[in-house]
């Protein structure tokens, strides 16, 4: 007997760790940020340019394998997978202002480095969504 359904996307497992590794730095970040807000210890800050600096490294990496993914001809491309592409690219791009904004000085930072940080944290947050979401178990139909 012939399955007539398309193919589901399945995320490698690498990919996943990837994606989903982004996120709690970013949040991190977000909230050494929220804590030099409410305390102005320099530290914080210092935490947080740590924090952004390696769920960069990581948003990155997996910005490179879902390029890839969607420019491979075997790869289901529609328009949830363009858009996962494009915020996990707009993440990126974000995350890399934020770093050039906490790399000032600790209180030339605020507020815009908070205001990043969230900005950030929130599209990281659709960006694994994005990731995960056409994914279902195996037995639902």
């Amino acid at each position: 007997m012939t399955d007539s359904r398309p193919a589901r996307r399945v995320i490698h497992p690498v990919h996943a760790v990837l994606l989903a590794s982004s996120l709690p730095l970013f949040l991190g970040a977000l909230l050494s940020d929220w804590a030099y807000s409410a305390s102005y210890e320099v530290q914080w800050i210092n935490f947080a340019a740590w924090l952004n600096a390696g769920a960069m490294v990581f948003a990155g990496l997996a910005l490179v394998w879902a390029i890839i993914d969607f420019l491979r001809a075997d790869f289901a491309r529609d328009r949830r997978s363009a858009l996962s592409v494009l915020v996990l690219l707009a993440t990126v791009v974000l995350g890399f202002i934020t770093a050039l904004v906490h790399s000032k000085d600790a209180w030339a930072t605020m507020p815009e480095g908070l205001i990043l940080s969230l900005l950030v944290a929130l599209l990281a947050f659709a960006s694994v969504w994005l990731g995960f979401s056409p994914l279902r178990a195996g037995g639902v139909r």
